[in-house]
């Protein structure tokens, strides 16, 4: 996936995070972010197929999508995630990636699971 010319990076804090079993039956999570000027949302991503679907796999990318995200944060608790501040590369549609609020530390799913057998 190549990345949008339009991204800007910009401070946000995190105002919730979720982990679920969303209504298409698919784990997913989510963290809710907020700007000054405004909010959005990053995941969404099928962290996990259940046996429903014909392309199961045990094999998850789960574990590393979480682990990016409390590492960005510098949580060790899924909980802990409200109320930390992050910055984020992205345009009015999307949230190509998230980044450390100090460090040059990034994380983009759509570069880290390139190529992933999904």
């Amino acid at each position: 996936m190549t990345e949008p010319e339009d991204l800007e990076v910009r401070n946000a804090v995190i105002t919730s995070a979720e982990i679920r079993n969303d209504d298409h039956g698919l784990l997913t999570a989510w963290l809710h972010l907020e700007y000054d000027s405004g909010g959005q949302g990053f995941g969404g991503l099928a962290l996990y197929l259940p046996k429903s679907y014909t392309h199961h796999s045990i094999e998850s990318y789960a574990g590393h999508w979480i682990w990016r995200v409390m590492e960005i944060a510098e949580v060790s608790k899924w909980s802990e995630l409200k109320g930390k501040t992050i910055r984020v590369r992205h345009n009015m549609s999307t949230i190509w990636e998230i980044g450390h609020i100090i460090k040059e530390d990034w994380f983009c799913p759509s570069i880290d699971f390139a190529g992933a057998n999904k």
